[in-house]
């Protein structure tokens, strides 16, 4: 809603994409998969810049209205003064879905006092919140360098691909498909200043297998489901994704296997080290037991 409202609101998606500190071609793919989502066309496009059709004068007002009342909540929210304290946890874009419920209701049992708030934030900025003291646990791509934070490995997940059905019946297999028969398809990537480890070792091992990672995405821009879909259902590039991935797919595309595992992406709890606060031990002791089972 943000990014279509800013698009309006602009004349232009270079505009709005400054506005969000996204790259235009993101957002252009994003407004193209909301049009085709809502099957309702709310843009016009002229030489001299954007403008929205009757459909989209009434989403505009409608979405205006809605994030207008959610900031108004959160607002709200804020001016609560709540004794005990809180637990800042920093979260990827992407966590399987079984993964924190068992450790936040533990936490919540063990110390009630504890409020837990949650942010979405990128590898690299989670690691520079934790080290300046304005995040107290981090779900990270990578394990972090150096004796001032601690860390344990929360989950690991075996990686696929999301792929338009009609390219994958050239590559598919009852087993999967082969890394290397992505070859030919662009990979629909992340900023590597979000998580350069965690980018460098999946580039590496795509080209090992003949797939060219391409160029870096723009920093800044969000690995958006609507953004991924975009690309994918183009039938010319693929996107990585979990096996529980849980977002809304077209009907053209699916997720596949693949074959022999070669990608595992590996998500750390990462906290102070000096850290001696108890709920925080409890939660990640908690998020270590959840590992142990499978989680």
């Amino acid at each position: 809603m943000r990014m279509f409202v800013a698009v309006v609101e602009e004349g232009s998606v270079t505009g709005a994409a400054r506005r969000l500190h996204i790259s235009q071609p993101a957002l252009s793919q994003a407004m193209v998969a909301l049009e085709r989502r809502l099957g309702l066309e709310l843009l016009v496009r002229h030489r001299t810049g954007i403008s929205p059709t009757d459909a989209g004068r009434t989403l505009l007002i409608e979405s205006q209205a809605v994030l207008a009342r959610h900031d108004q909540a959160l607002a709200a929210l804020t001016r609560h003064d709540t004794t005990g304290e809180v637990l800042r946890l920093g979260i990827p874009l992407e966590l399987p879905p079984d993964l924190l419920p068992g450790p936040l209701a533990t936490l919540g049992a063990v110390h009630p006092e504890t409020r837990v708030q949650a942010r979405h934030a990128s590898t690299a900025a989670q690691l520079e919140a934790l080290r300046s003291a304005d995040l107290d646990v981090g779900l990270v791509r990578e394990r972090p360098a150096g004796p001032d934070l601690d860390a344990i490995l929360a989950v690991e997940e075996r990686l696929g691909v999301l792929l338009a059905r009609t390219r994958a019946e050239s590559v598919a297999t009852d087993r999967g498909i082969r890394l290397d028969a992505l070859a030919r398809l662009d990979w629909v990537g992340f900023p590597r200043s979000g998580s350069p480890a965690w980018f460098d070792e999946l580039s590496a091992i795509l080209r090992s297998h003949g797939v060219d990672p391409g160029g870096e995405a723009t920093s800044g821009e969000q690995l958006i489901a609507e953004v991924k879909m975009a690309a994918v259902t183009s039938g010319r590039a693929f996107a990585l994704a979990p096996p529980h991935w849980s977002r809304p797919m077209p009907d053209d595309v699916s997720w596949y296997p693949l074959i022999g595992n070669p990608l595992v992406r590996r998500t750390w709890a990462v906290w102070p080290a000096d850290s001696r606060r108890r709920d925080i031990a409890v939660f990640v002791d908690a998020l270590q037991n959840e590992s142990a089972t499978g989680a």
